[in-house]
C-alpha cells in the first residue's frame, strides 16, 4: 500500500520513475559530435604528442588533447579541470584508465587556445598542472594504488614512488621517441591492486618479514578464527600465550609459510606487517596485455629488492631510467619491452640495463598445460 499511496502504478512501472539513484546512463555524457557518430568512426591519427584527431564517416572530426592527471586529486584541482572543460569543450571531458584527462573539441581552430591554456597553468613551484602528452610510442601516466595515504598494508608508497619515477621519465611523456608504447605501473604490496603483473615496467612494494604479534591486545581486538581463515597459506594457527602472568588466547605464525600478503592484518589490527627494514621495492619488466607481435605476457622480476629511499627513491628511479634508455636504444620499431627482451635473450637484457642477475630471478615454472592450453587471444590455425 505504501507504493500505491506514493503514486506508484504497478501496471506502469516506468511512470514517474526516480532516475537519479546510482549513475546515469553513460551516453548522456557524450559530446554531441561523438553521440552523433557513435560506431561510425573511420580512423584516428596522433597529430603530435598528446593531440589526436578522430574522423567519422560523416566527415565530422573530434580533436582530443590529452594531459596528465593525478591519481589522487584535490577538490580545487577538479574544479579547475571542470572550468577548463566549460571554457573550451562545452563542459565535456573524459578520464582514461591511466588517469589522463582528455579534453575534446569539434574543430581544429579550438585546439591551439586549449593547448595554450593547459600549458600556461602551473603550480607555485613552476611545474605543469596539465602537462600535454602520453600518446603513441611514449610513456603514458603511471597507474598506481593507494600507498601510504590510504591503504593499510603497503610496503612502499604509491604517490611518492610514482612522482619520483615520472619526474625521471617526464621527457618521454611529452614525446614519442620510443620504439613502441611503454606502460609503467605501481602496486604498493603483493596484493597488486595495480596492473604490475602485465606492464612493460612495474614497481611493486614488497614485505620481507612476517606480521608482528601484539599478544596483549590481539584477543580483545580481533576475531581469531577470521585472522586464521584470512591466511592463504595456512601460516596462522591458534595459540595460548602468557603476558604479565596472564594466559591469553592469541595466534602463532609459521614464518616459512608466510607470503607477506597482509591479509591477516586486514582482519586483525594486532598483526601489523609494516617494517622499516623489511619493506621495500621490487622491479618487474616485460609484461603486456596486447597480443600484437606476440602473445600477452606476465611481468618478470628483474630487481629482487630495493630499499625505501624516501622521499625520492634514487636507486629505483636510476634503475628504471637505465631500463628505458636501453630499450629505446636496442629495441626494433613496434617491439614492446618483453618482445625486445625475448628477442635478444634475458641474459643480454640484464647486461643492457646494467642490472645484477641473481639466482632468485630464475623463472623455473614448468607445467605441460602451460604449453598446450589455449591461453591467449591470439588466433591458432
Amino acid at each position: 500500500m505504501a507504493f500505491v499511496s506514493s503514486g506508484y502504478n504497478p501496471d506502469k512501472p516506468m511512470e514517474n520513475r526516480i532516475s537519479d539513484i546510482g549513475p546515469q546512463k553513460f551516453d548522456a555524457f557524450y559530446p554531441p559530435v561523438i553521440g552523433k557518430n557513435k560506431g561510425k568512426w573511420l580512423y584516428h591519427e596522433i597529430l603530435e604528442p598528446g593531440v589526436l584527431v578522430h574522423v567519422a564517416e560523416s566527415g565530422d572530426e573530434v580533436f582530443t588533447v590529452r594531459c596528465g592527471g593525478a591519481r589522487l586529486m584535490s577538490v580545487t584541482h577538479i574544479r579547475e579541470i571542470c572550468e577548463l572543460a566549460d571554457k573550451h569543450c562545452d563542459g565535456y571531458l573524459r578520464f582514461t584508465t591511466r588517469n589522463n584527462i582528455e579534453f575534446m573539441v569539434d574543430s581544429k581552430d579550438k585546439v591551439d587556445a586549449l593547448k595554450k591554456d593547459l600549458v600556461d597553468r602551473k603550480f607555485d613551484g613552476g611545474s605543469f598542472k596539465f602537462p600535454i602528452g602520453g600518446t603513441g610510442a611514449g610513456i603514458s601516466n603511471i597507474v598506481h594504488t593507494q600507498g601510504w595515504i590510504h591503504c593499510h598494508t603497503p610496503a612502499s608508497d604509491a604517490s611518492g614512488t610514482v612522482k619520483a619515477a615520472m619526474d625521471e621519465l617526464f621527457k618521454d611523456f611529452q614525446d614519442m621517441r620510443l620504439p613502441a608504447k611503454l606502460r609503467v605501473s605501481m602496486a604498493c604490496c603483493l596484493n597488486m591492486c595495480g596492473a604490475v603483473h602485465c606492464s612493460d615496467i612495474a614497481i611493486l612494494g614488497y614485505h620481507r618479514k612476517p606480521p608482528m604479534l601484539d599478544h596483549e591486545y590481539l584477543d580483545k581486538m580481533c576475531e581469531i578464527p577470521l585472522a586464521i581463515a584470512a591466511c592463504p597459506t595456512a601460516a596462522i594457527k591458534p595459540s595460548k600465550v602468557e603476558v604479565n602472568g596472564k594466559k591469553l588466547n592469541s595466534v602463532a605464525v609459521k614464518d616459512e609459510r608466510c607470503m607477506y600478503c597482509g591479509n591477516c592484518y586486514t582482519m586483525c589490527p594486532s598483526m601489523p606487517l609494516a617494517n622499516a627494514e623489511g619493506d621495500g621495492i621490487v622491479l618487474m619488466a616485460g609484461g603486456k596485455v596486447s597480443n600484437r607481435i606476440s602473445n600477452p605476457k606476465f611481468s618478470k622480476v628483474v630487481v629482487a629488492f630495493l630499499p625505501n629511499e624516501t622521499p625520492r627513491w634514487p636507486s629505483m628511479t636510476a634503475t628504471i631510467n637505465r631500463m628505458v634508455e636501453a630499450y629505446a636504444k636496442g629495441a626494433n620499431k613496434y617491439e614492446r619491452v618483453g618482445d625486445w627482451a625475448e628477442r635478444i635473450g634475458w641474459e643480454r637484457f640484464f647486461d643492457a640495463c646494467e642490472i645484477d642477475f641473481t639466482h632468485h630471478l630464475i623463472d623455473d615454472f614448468r607445467d605441460a598445460a602451460y604449453y598446450t592450453w589455449r591461453q591467449t587471444t591470439n588466433f591458432k590455425l
